[in-house]
């Protein structure tokens, strides 16, 4: 069993019969100095995140969470399909919210885990870095770059983000899949 204090970020948890797991926890003293956990946390079948409070006193179940090798495989229409690398008969789709922000970095037949409760796929752990190629960028304009100066492409999974200007197509560039920012120019084989 879990009390509030064990709550702390990547804790996974049962809140109402669901897993849940904690994206962040802040310890804070509230009304007549009793400790009080706030908290943002994520439902692991839905995908919606949630702000709350919790209290001395509350108990919670921890998870039993079992994790697969799953290959992702397509997606249309905001539905991400994806089957069990071992047997790809298994197949089975999320749609963009469940996942996150990390499903537009998806590419095609990429291996991650897969998370099981109850003998159920509920969701996918994308890594948080991920490479990708550049598909489309505009030349660089050079000028003033003292502010170090970005520009706008198009990775191979469809995403858009801002890159430094030097980066240009057919480039490897390395993404946090949590925040959807760049983070560097993968090395060159």
């Amino acid at each position: 069993m879990l009390t509030h204090t064990d709550l702390r970020p990547g804790t996974r948890f049962i809140l109402d019969g669901q897993p849940y797991e904690v994206l962040k926890a802040m310890a804070m003293k509230m009304a007549q100095r009793r400790p009080v956990i706030q908290s943002k946390i994520k439902n692991l079948l839905t995908g919606k995140v949630l702000e709350r409070n919790f209290q001395q006193g509350d108990i919670f179940e921890e998870t039993e969470l079992i994790k697969i090798s799953v290959k992702y495989l397509y997606n249309n229409k905001r539905n991400f399909f994806f089957c069990e690398e071992k047997d790809p008969s298994k197949r089975f789709s999320f749609i963009e919210e469940q996942i996150g922000v990390g499903a537009k970095f998806l590419k095609q037949n990429e291996v991650m885990d897969g998370i099981v409760f109850n003998d159920k796929i509920i969701n996918v752990a994308i890594p948080i870095k991920v490479q990708l190629k550049v598909k489309e960028a505009p030349p660089g304009v050079k000028g003033d770059s003292a502010q170090g100066g970005t520009k706008s492409v198009v990775l191979e999974s469809g995403a858009e983000i801002n890159v430094p200007l030097f980066i240009e197509e057919g480039d490897v560039v390395e993404i946090n899949t949590e925040s959807g920012l760049y983070v560097k120019r993968a090395e060159k084989e």
